[in-house]
């Protein structure tokens, strides 16, 4: 995979990208590159091995959580929501199920519509974030949202529906969604940098995200103190390889159960994307994605399991990785093509 060394500069300047970019094929690193800063007031410099948030990337790891359930039989695809909801969260239909959260086809409203001109400098939890430390604590933030669509209507992107998922995975098993999390996904993967830290208390090697290109604000206010189904994992471009690898070796879910996840459901044109069970692909090659973006968070994995290519992008501000992300996506389909 050849990438413009000239063109990566001018993507990196666009918008001050701070994070790591990693490029990795089998068990070869061909490209490393960290800019910026860890923590910006005191120029503590980006590192390789920093822990970086990625946002929705999360969302994966819930979708797998969900998928290890549903192989164990404590869940099924077709079983209801409102089996463990009981009266909780009334303006979810009746008729949506796991499959309809897991493929973003519930028809749900949406706590964070994000093409409701929602910003990255929003307050939009309507909860003191310190509160929301479990996914069943989150219930009252996903309430009053009318349904939007009739379950199984159509692909639309929802936040809502992952953090719906988390609350479900609690109440079926009785553990808390990211020691799920942990059990079923991030311990077979063997990924031990990846977790849910409480952002008011990161560890030294993670990066603070910051929700402007300049400046000192912090997304501590905006985001959950502890992420939930939809968002707040933390991870390295080490780990994202070793995930992506164990994944397609079946150490989290089966053959049978990732070939589901993989097969294409809808296009996503907007972005790009093809829309699986729970994961993303790329749009006309057989490449997985993960994405994530918020406040303090750009990121975008993708794998390419022929080569076992992984490319990744873990940015510290809201907007610093779009452009370098675009780039390496152009790279990334002429390898393809």
């Amino acid at each position: 995979m050849h990438v413009e060394p000239s063109t990566l500069d001018a993507a990196v300047a666009k918008h001050a990208f701070t994070g790591v970019i990693t490029i990795d094929i089998a068990g070869e690193r061909v490209l490393e590159r960290t800019e910026g800063f860890l923590h910006r007031p005191l120029r503590v410099p980006m590192r390789v091995d920093a822990r970086i948030g990625i946002a929705s990337g999360s969302k994966a790891f819930t979708a797998l959580a969900t998928m290890r359930l549903v192989e164990d039989g404590v869940l099924r695809l077709e079983q209801r929501a409102r089996d463990l909801l009981g009266d909780d969260l009334p303006l979810i239909d009746d008729a949506v199920t796991i499959e309809h959260l897991l493929g973003h086809t519930s028809g749900i409203g949406d706590y964070l519509d994000e093409e409701a001109g929602w910003e990255v400098d929003d307050f939009v939890l309507g909860r003191p974030v310190h509160e929301l430390t479990t996914a069943e604590a989150f219930v009252p933030v996903l309430d009053g949202f009318p349904q939007r669509a009739t379950p199984g209507e159509g692909f639309v992107y929802c936040n809502g529906d992952y953090a719906v998922l988390a609350v479900l995975l609690e109440r079926a098993t009785g553990e808390t969604y990211r020691g799920l999390v942990q059990r079923l996904v991030l311990d077979p993967a063997g990924l031990a940098a990846t977790g849910f830290p409480p952002l008011n208390a990161l560890p030294a090697d993670a990066a603070v995200g910051y929700v402007h290109d300049e400046g000192d604000l912090t997304n501590t206010l905006h985001l959950p103190v502890l992420g939930t189904g939809d968002g707040g994992a933390f991870t390295t471009a080490s780990d994202l390889h070793r995930f992506w690898i164990a994944l397609l070796d079946g150490r989290i879910v089966t053959p049978e159960t990732l070939a589901l996840m993989m097969a294409p459901r809808y296009d996503w044109p907007d972005e790009g994307m093809r829309v699986g069970l729970g994961l993303f692909l790329n749009a006309t090659a057989p490449a997985l994605i993960v994405e994530g973006y918020d406040a303090g968070v750009s990121f975008r994995s993708t794998h390419i399991p022929a080569s076992q290519t992984t490319v990744s992008v873990l940015g510290n501000s809201s907007e610093g990785a779009w452009p370098v992300i675009a780039v390496l996506a152009e790279a990334i389909d002429a390898e393809l093509a």
